[in-house]
This record gives C-alpha cells, structure tokens and sequence, in this order.
C-alpha cells in the first residue's frame, strides 16, 4: 500500500528504513522523500513508527495516555447556500451643465 502519493513511497519502503534505523519522520524523508510534499502522509508515517518501536509523535503519546480514540476525520458540514441578492438600481447618466 502506498504512504506517500507525492513520491510514490510504499509502506514497505517506509518499514525498510525504519529496519535500517530511521526512527523519526525527518529520517525516513532523507531517504526516499515520503512526506516532503504536501505532508498528508506524516501521520501514517508516525503510526508505521510507533508500531515498529520508535518513539510516536507527542500528541499520540498525550491521545493513549488520556484514552482518548483516533481522531475521526469529518466531512465538512455544507456550506450555507448565498442570501438572495437585491436588485440593483439602474444606473442613470448625469447631465452635466
């Protein structure tokens, strides 16, 4: 399964380093870049760490500590449709004298 779209990283690729002793996502990124886009896979990146033994981001730590659940990801609520715009006058053209 892929971890990183941006660079076409695999979650095999990202266990490999981690055997290889990466053990931050700073690490993992100098070798094959996962995570140096857009972003969106450091999470996953941090799970793939915890799992393997290395030390999981701070706010996992605080999360399992308190009990607390993943966080799930919500759909945006839908925005409000526009208020009905009022009619605009016509313009009229000034006389000048």
């Amino acid at each position: 399964m892929y971890v990183c779209m941006c660079h076409a990283v695999t979650e095999d690729q990202v266990k490999k380093a981690i055997d290889e002793g990466a053990g931050t996502p700073r690490q993992i990124a100098k070798g094959c870049k996962a995570g140096t886009d857009c972003g969106s896979c450091v999470r996953r990146i941090q799970a793939l760490l915890g799992e393997h033994g290395a030390r999981p981001c701070p706010t996992a730590r605080l999360a399992a500590k308190l009990g607390l659940a993943e966080p799930e990801v919500q759909a945006a609520p839908a925005a409000p449709a526009p208020a009905p715009m009022a009619p605009i006058a016509p313009v009229v053209p000034l006389r000048v004298a």
